[in-house]
């Protein structure tokens, strides 16, 4: 490994940028809508199915760059629709406060969603095959810290604006602030090195896992999908309309954000020690008592310690499976995190639908949240089932390495 100082600096900087893009793409352009679409229903009339709508919307372009990421594997092609979704993610968050049509809002979500895609793929996957081309770890719990960081910054900042701004005034100053993440976002990130080595030389090699267990992996993320997007979607509305919590549901939004800011590093440091699959397993289960919580134990301690579990877990199992992605494939590591962001982004585009409709059915997002937590269940489930997938296949590589030397 590379210690020199000048390495660790390009390190900071390159992990940096990946930050900076995180909270440019996620924190502003995708998760500022959550805390602000209480004041969005209030102030500007939009309805919880709309409310709803706009957020499969929004999953349908992260859907959307998701396959473009998976059908390219050009470097440098990469990294100009990385650069080309810093821009967007820009003029996506100024257009919502420029109309109060909910098709130009759904257009601003669609954008927003190929713009949250070019981070956290194309972004993720230029920031991984740099570590790994310099001998570094290959882990992104410092990048995804962004997320964490994004969400309780752009809760905090609902709560700070909305003494002075109205929803329109906010979705403006979100845009300055999406104006100054764009320049580290860009600057430092360097150019991709297109070569099949490593800086020492040593050549970079693919290792996929096996048919099987990536139909597996697949459907276990697609229920995770459903998991996590109706709490991050929903919680400012669902935690507002409990009894006696009226008001605390930008709180909630917050210690999701602050939980899942250093979340990221600390699974990197259990998956080191229990391997990456024991990993996700336990994140897979603390994130089925996070979502239910808030139903299950009344008040505002209840969804502060579902909050705190949830967002302690679900941006944790993100990273985990991109850095897997990224380590099957270091030579073209989007490549699996595409295919992987398909799952995922389906049900995203799936469950805030059909949340937002059994809201308006029987006047509660509880109904939500037992769905949600359903699928966390069977995603949970069907990793266990990869675990003896990956002990079965390490038998199968035993046997046939020792044939020849039993022949």
């Amino acid at each position: 490994m590379n210690d020199s100082t000048e390495d660790r600096r390009a390190r900071l900087k390159i992990l940096g940028a990946g930050i900076f893009s995180l909270l440019l793409v996620l924190g502003v352009a995708r998760f500022a809508y959550t805390p602000l679409l209480p004041l969005m229903q209030q102030q500007a009339g939009l309805g919880v199915a709309e409310a709803g709508w706009l957020a499969a919307i929004n999953y349908t372009g992260y859907l959307a760059g998701a396959l473009i990421a998976s059908l390219i594997s050009d470097l440098v092609l990469k990294d100009r629709l990385y650069r080309i979704g810093m821009l967007l993610a820009v003029a996506s968050t100024a257009v919502m406060g420029l109309s109060t049509d909910v098709t130009v809002w759904a257009l601003s979500r669609f954008v927003a969603g190929l713009a949250s895609a070019a981070g956290m793929l194309l972004g993720t996957g230029l920031i991984l095959n740099w570590l790994i081309r310099h001998h570094h770890r290959s882990e992104l719990g410092i990048h995804f810290a962004g997320i964490g960081l994004g969400i309780a910054g752009c809760a905090g900042a609902v709560a700070l604006m909305s003494q002075w701004l109205d929803w329109r005034g906010q979705w403006f100053a979100f845009t300055a602030i999406a104006c100054l993440l764009l320049v580290p976002a860009l600057r430092w990130l360097p150019p991709p090195d297109t070569s099949t080595v490593t800086a020492s030389g040593q050549p970079m090699n693919d290792n996929p896992p096996s048919p099987l267990f990536l139909r597996l992996f697949l459907a276990a993320y697609f229920c995770c999908g459903i998991g996590y997007v109706v709490s991050a979607t929903f919680i400012v509305a669902i935690v507002d309309r409990l009894p006696g919590l009226a008001g605390h549901g930008t709180l909630a939004f917050v210690v999701i954000g602050l939980a899942g800011a250093p979340a990221c590093i600390v699974w990197d440091l259990i998956a080191r020690r229990t391997g990456y699959l024991d990993a996700l397993v336990l994140a897979g289960a603390l994130q089925v008592v996070g979502i239910v919580l808030p139903l299950l134990v009344p008040g505002l301690a209840g969804a502060l310690a579902g909050a705190l579990l949830f967002g302690g877990t679900f941006i944790g199992m993100v990273s985990l499976v991109l850095t897997m992605a990224g380590r099957y494939y270091p030579t073209r590591p989007a490549k699996m995190m595409g295919k992987m962001t398909l799952a995922y982004g389906t049900a995203q585009i799936l469950a805030p639908a059909l949340t937002g409709w059994l809201a308006t059915l029987t006047g509660t997002y509880a109904s939500g949240l037992w769905l949600a937590s359903g699928a966390m269940v069977a995603g949970t489930l069907l990793l266990l089932a990869l675990k003896r997938v990956e002990r079965r296949q390490a038998c199968l590589e035993l046997a046939a390495a020792r044939c020849p030397q039993q022949g």
